[in-house]
């Protein structure tokens, strides 16, 4: 009989690593199998709300980050083509633009340092529940057991949609495509710019580097420097600027699952559901949830990981998504009424100390 692991996580991204290092740091035999190798990447607005740092800050992550691929975010900045533009401050000591592949590997090796094992190259293409126990089918032939199996599989997540806990969405597909540029961050602020059918999220990602991430209705075939001719500001800025990443895309972003526990098995991160990019809370949500969980996963090992004992979880990500969604609909809603948009923005100037608290309510 193979080893038994308290937890076996499928999915190396953030939201994994993040579990996994939570998780070992109270003592739990985590295993995390991630079918890719290298650097970890994929279409992601990089940006680190207020909440995310204070996670990083206490599990220890920061100090492994490489300087060189941070920046601060003191402001959230939106920006209307009538000329119209608001920024509010992030509360505290605000966020942070990190690199993707710089946040995973000081993820990965804060994980591996508490205890936890992290093997790349494991693709699993299944699992199996028998007795205490479910084990993930790796390709190849090899299963890894565990008491509860963790799918941070990803928006697409195929444990989600191997367990039939798939969820139909009826809202219009969005979409979403990266890339990065190599020039010096003008601010310290998110920048959400708003164009004709599409949405400009621009993130400081390092000292000499920026983000940008393009949101979309996908209406035919998109190229993202079509898409980048809708925001002649952005364009301008960002002329003569070298490329440092390939463009990266992701979508449809809104998924949805029935639940996010079952017997033994856990949906954590995108694989939990996911509504949209615009707002750049995906990582602080992640992160928030994948505390939640290695918080109360001993407990409910110990009642027998059936999806009664793993029922808290559910009920903290309901929590924690609630207002995610709440939020993020309302700046959704926004991008689809210019008129209403702009009426918002006026008030938002005029009244800014007590959108600040509104802010800080939502992503603080």
């Amino acid at each position: 009989m193979s080893q038994l692991h308290d937890a076996v996580v499928v999915g190396g991204g953030p939201a994994g690593l993040a579990f996994a290092a939570g998780a070992a740091a109270r003592g739990l035999d985590v295993v995390v199998l991630e079918r890719r190798e290298g650097d970890l990447d994929k279409a992601c607005g990089e940006g680190v709300l207020p909440s995310g740092r204070r996670f990083l800050e206490s599990l220890g992550v920061l100090p492994l980050v490489d300087p060189a691929e941070v920046s601060p975010l003191r402001e959230l900045r939106w920006c209307d083509p009538c000329g119209l533009e608001v920024a509010l401050r992030l509360p505290g000591e605000g966020g942070l633009g990190i690199r993707r592949t710089a946040l995973a590997a000081a993820l990965r090796a804060r994980a591996e340092t508490l205890g936890a094992q992290v093997r790349s190259g494991s693709e699993v293409v299944g699992h199996v529940r028998a007795g205490d126990r479910i084990a993930a089918r790796v390709r190849g032939g090899e299963t890894v057991e565990a008491r509860v199996l963790v799918a941070a599989d990803g928006l697409l997540s195929p444990t989600r949609r191997r367990e039939g806990l798939d969820a139909p969405v009826g809202a219009p597909p969005r979409f979403g495509i990266r890339r990065h540029f190599g020039v010096a961050p003008w601010g310290e602020a998110v920048e959400v710019h708003f164009g004709q059918g599409a949405e400009a999220y621009l993130t400081p990602a390092g000292r000499t580097r920026v983000g940008l991430a393009l949101l979309f209705e996908r209406g035919g075939k998109v190229r993202f420097e079509d898409l980048l001719g809708r925001f002649p500001r952005l364009q301008s800025k960002l002329a003569g600027a070298p490329t440092e990443s390939t463009v990266r895309g992701v979508g449809p972003l809104e998924r949805r699952a029935r639940a996010r526990v079952a017997d033994r098995l856990v949906l954590l991160g995108d694989a939990a559901g996911y509504l949209d990019a615009v707002t750049g809370d995906g990582l602080s949500l992640a992160f928030g949830c994948a505390a939640d969980l290695a918080e109360l996963l001993p407990r409910a090992l110990s009642a027998g990981a059936d999806a009664r004992a793993l029922g808290p979880y559910e009920v903290a990500w309901r929590r924690r998504f609630r207002a995610y969604a709440l939020w993020t609909r309302l700046v959704l809603l926004l991008t689809r009424r210019p008129g209403l948009r702009r009426a918002a923005l006026r008030l938002v100037a005029a009244r800014r100390p007590a959108f600040e608290r509104i802010v800080a309510a939502a992503v603080g």
